[in-house]
């Protein structure tokens, strides 16, 4: 027996809360498309006025990388000691560096 899923296809959802700042993830919504999905965002993430700018981006035109990939993708790269400071004295009285 097969199901067909009779769902719009899925946006994923950024706001940006004040000029200047970055977008961040606010959900997702179904659309048919990106003017819909524009709305439906709206509606449901900016009810009371938080956002300043919205993005909706397909949700099949995201790249994510996979758990398994986390090693070789953030490996720190540790041959590459000027990446870590770790050699560098710091002077006494110094906060916050």
């Amino acid at each position: 027996m097969s199901t067909k899923d009779n769902q719009l296809p899925l946006w994923e959802v950024f706001i940006q809360s004040k000029s200047g700042n970055p977008h961040k993830h606010a959900g997702s919504v179904h659309a048919s498309d990106k003017n819909m999905a524009l709305q439906n965002a709206r509606d449901i993430y900016t009810r009371r006025g938080e956002g300043r700018s919205i993005w909706v981006v397909l949700s099949e035109n995201i790249a994510a990388s996979a758990p398994e990939d986390e090693a070789e993708l953030f490996d720190p790269a540790d041959d590459k000691v000027y990446r870590h400071p770790t050699f560098y004295r710091v002077p006494e009285g110094v906060k916050n560096m």
